[in-house]
């Protein structure tokens, strides 16, 4: 809508002929500016709605408003009327007639009922209420109508924006709550049984909560734009919602690692029976290991080996019921403890075969090296050196007897090692050994 409005003391036949033709075009313009504001979809949504709060009472304005500017424009209407009509007198307007004409387009010439600037709380002239009628100029009038408009427009556009904006989302994300509440009801994810499960009935609450607010007041989801006069300028808050979307998606990825516990569950299961048993067995190993190096070694501090691990078996068929009765979301937790206890446990199963294990291993070393200075004497043809030849059987008795003494048999293999080192002419050099009587023994 644009402003119309002249000056100079009586107007002449041109001037009076232009000032018609603005006011025609200006009065077009605000005749489809209304209509476009009558036929608007968030106006008739606004007449339709159950409002509350904020909404409620910027739309009793606004409707105050709407009627009072169809009044401005009527009384704006009859004006333009009536001056069209003098001017349609004759074809040459008397001074009298151009006078009139002055007065009606120029002067405070347009008369409106106070009660309808009162309803609609609009402020008059002289900034008072309650007067009987009103009289404006052309001018001031179309300027009332400006700033009704604009007023309110921007209510209808801003309601109209979160209604388009928000109920539709809050529904996609109601559906996509719907689709995850069923996946998580079916691996065990339920209120009062899983944190999750809680989650998921407060977002229901808080949606449905925020849609009838949407719908009832969607005036208080509205942030004007800061700085811009425009009518509609602003966004929606959707503050609300985004953090719901958030928490939503958060709940679905713990549904989507409880589902594929689900899914990897009895792999898991018989990879940990396996570990358990591999420990097990281990363990089984060491203790008859144990109790032949007890047998075979003498003075020998052996390790005591532990029972098998029942506590974790425990655990494990634990684990198995939780998956015959699909609580999944228990199961995941005890998985993940298990998974690692498995591994601990077969860890240590070995770390004990192999103490316990030591003495005989050094023991073979001990033959093996026994052998071996046997055979590089044979290929000097030294082994039947009588000297050889009894330190030679005496180790190899102390070796192949039951119980062994470590201690004496490596003495018996250092003093044959010693014997053949002479024989073939050179002596052993190894970094701080002194002679083979003082070198410790395995048990030092």
């Amino acid at each position: 809508m644009g402003v119309t409005g002249s000056t100079g003391p009586v107007m002449d036949r041109d001037e009076v002929d232009r000032a018609l033709a603005r006011l025609g075009a200006e009065h077009e313009a605000i005749e489809t500016s209304l209509l476009a504001l009558q036929d608007h979809a968030g106006r008739r949504l606004l007449e339709g709605a159950e409002l509350t709060g904020v909404t409620r009472e910027r739309w009793a304005a606004t409707e105050a408003s709407i009627t009072l500017l169809w009044t401005y424009f009527d009384a704006y209407t009859a004006a333009l009327r009536t001056a069209r009509e003098i001017r349609a007198r004759r074809r040459w307007s008397s001074r009298e007639d151009l006078a009139e004409l002055t007065e009606l387009l120029c002067g405070e010439s347009v008369t409106v009922a106070g009660s309808a600037a009162a309803t609609a709380d609009a402020p008059t002239l002289d900034g008072g209420r309650g007067r009987l009628s009103e009289r404006y100029s052309l001018t001031t009038l179309v300027d009332r109508m400006n700033e009704l408009y604009a007023r309110s427009l921007d209510m209808v556009v801003a309601a109209d924006a979160v209604w388009s904006a928000l109920p539709a989302r809050i529904d996609l994300l109601a559906a996509e709550l719907q689709r995850t509440r069923q996946l998580a009801h079916s691996v065990g994810v339920r209120p009062g049984e899983h944190p999750a499960g809680d989650d998921l009935e407060r977002i229901t609450r808080t949606l449905t909560k925020l849609r009838e607010q949407v719908v009832s007041d969607p005036l208080a989801f509205w942030v004007p734009a800061e700085g811009s006069s425009a009518p509609g300028g602003g966004r929606p808050d959707t503050t609300v919602y985004d953090r719901e979307a958030r928490a939503l998606e958060d709940v679905r990825r713990e549904v989507d690692a409880v589902l594929t516990v689900r899914q990897d569950a009895e792999k898991r299961i018989v990879k940990l029976r396996d570990l358990l048993s591999r420990a097990d067995r281990t363990l089984a190993e060491a203790r008859t290991a144990r109790g032949e190096v007890l047998a075979k070694i003498a003075a020998t501090e052996v390790p005591v080996v532990s029972g098998p691990p029942t506590a974790l078996q425990e655990q494990l068929a634990t684990a198995a019921e939780y998956r015959r009765h699909a609580q999944w979301h228990r199961l995941s937790p005890l998985l993940e403890s298990l998974e690692q206890k498995a591994e601990d446990e077969l860890m240590r199963a070995r770390e004990s075969l192999t103490a316990v294990t030591a003495p005989l291993a050094v023991r073979a070393e001990l033959r093996g090296r026994l052998d071996a200075y046997r055979a590089k004497v044979a290929r000097h043809g030294l082994a039947q050196d009588p000297l050889l030849v009894e330190r030679y059987e005496k180790a190899r008795r102390m070796l192949w007897s039951a119980p062994c003494d470590l201690r004496a048999a490596e003495q018996a293999v250092l003093r044959y090692q010693q014997a053949a080192a002479e024989l073939l002419g050179s002596a052993p050099r190894v970094p701080g050994q002194g002679a083979p009587g003082d070198r410790p023994g395995p048990g030092a």
